[in-house]
């Protein structure tokens, strides 16, 4: 029989647990799920102290883009009654119900700061203390840590810059100036609601265009084909976004929209950038109260100049300018993040020098993060369930 306990550096024994997930999000909690289903007994760290906190932290507005048939947690449905595109209080519901119906072991309070390769299992220094696993899910997500880049000047702007993730209530900008920078998935999320809004003005300043698709098509919530859309090769997806995109919303370039670089599967795959849903910005864009500008050159004390060398004067800039995962204090050093600290790998991956080593929900996907991760937690389940069998069998 193998023995599994390890002594730490205080001569204490510590158990080896089968596996430790990083993270109770919405890939995490269906990490753990799988694991337990696949009868890995499996523990769950989670640095806050309740579910869903980035969630309570978003604005009152923010609902998904995604579709409620396709945002569900596995067996457990949304409440009758729930919006298409469920509300972000609809959402910490689902969680903190699913955590509760499957009994799933949080442990809250626990901040996982590094994770070393001891040869045969992992060490995670945490802010209670060492634990070793043989496998580690970490889920911590994607958009962990809001980035906002630095501008030039922008420490002597007299307005006020703010992430989109601390966008806040969207009354909150009435009879303001706003420049929202970045056409992206949370670009067209703040300017949906500023959409709705007396505001003085607002600018759009967008670097490039983005892959944009409407919520719905007359009655058909666009999302709801994703799952189709996701089997097809990505040349074909790509074309098949474009032309909607065209023939729902015409010629954007008309109204000073850059091209997209490419298509929108493909910058999924590419350099992660999700698609965009539109539920009111484009005919802000058309008849004229959304201003589309050129990308952001530097600031002044009162403005801001444009790459043509134009100026807008913005009392709010909201800078959709994307996330960062913060991956680097925890594996930095093995290695396994790209120059964006995006890790090289996702669900059923693995590096073969780093043995039990995953990470989930890192990647956008067509389907939408509660889709997909329940895809690459079953991939991953089967991974750590299958090499434990192999294992055991191994061993008689």
């Amino acid at each position: 029989m193998t023995d599994t306990t390890i002594r730490s550096v205080a001569d204490l024994p510590i158990t080896v647990e089968p596996a430790i997930v990083v993270g109770a999000g919405v890939a995490g909690l269906v990490a753990a799920h799988a694991l337990m289903n696949a009868g890995v007994p499996t523990a769950i760290l989670e640095k806050e102290s309740r579910l869903a906190e980035p969630w309570h932290r978003r604005h009152q507005q923010l609902h998904l883009n995604t579709h409620r048939d396709l945002s569900s947690l596995p067996g457990l449905a949304y409440p009758p009654g729930t919006p298409a595109f469920p509300q972000r209080t609809a959402v910490i519901r689902h969680m903190n119900d699913f955590s509760g119906e499957n009994r799933l072991p949080v442990q809250f309070g626990v901040a996982v700061e590094e994770i070393t390769f001891k040869g045969d299992h992992w060490a995670l220094r945490t802010s209670t203390g060492l634990r070793l696993a043989r496998n580690v899910v970490i889920a911590t997500g994607r958009d962990r840590l809001p980035f906002i880049p630095e501008w030039k000047g922008m420490k002597d702007f007299a307005g006020r810059i703010i992430h989109s993730a601390d966008f806040g209530d969207a009354q909150g900008y009435a009879s303001q100036k706003v420049l929202v920078v970045g056409a992206g998935n949370s670009g067209f999320d703040a300017l949906n609601h500023l959409a709705g809004i007396n505001t003085a003005a607002i600018w759009l300043s967008a670097r490039n265009g983005p892959a944009l698709l409407p919520k719905r098509i007359s009655k058909i919530a666009v999302h709801r084909l994703s799952p189709l859309m996701a089997r097809l090769p990505l040349w074909i997806a790509d074309a098949v976004m474009t032309a909607t995109q065209r023939l729902v919303f015409g010629d954007l370039t008309k109204f000073g929209l850059p091209p997209a670089p490419s298509g929108g599967a493909s910058r999924l795959t590419s350099d992660y950038t999700a698609i965009a849903a539109d539920d009111g910005a484009v005919s802000a864009i058309k008849s004229g109260k959304i201003t589309v500008v050129p990308a952001i050159r530097e600031f002044t004390r009162d403005g801001v100049i444009l790459a043509n060398g134009s100026l807008v004067y913005p009392d709010i800039v909201i800078a959709a300018t994307g996330y960062r995962t913060g991956l680097e204090p925890m594996v930095g050093k093995l290695g396994v993040l790209d120059g964006k600290g995006v890790p090289l790998f996702n669900g059923g991956q693995s590096d073969p020098k780093f043995p039990g080593l995953w990470f989930t929900g890192m990647r956008p996907s067509i389907r939408g993060c509660f889709a997909n991760a329940g895809i690459l937690a079953k991939a991953i389940a089967k991974r750590i369930a299958g090499a434990a069998g192999a294992s055991s069998g191994a061993s008689r």
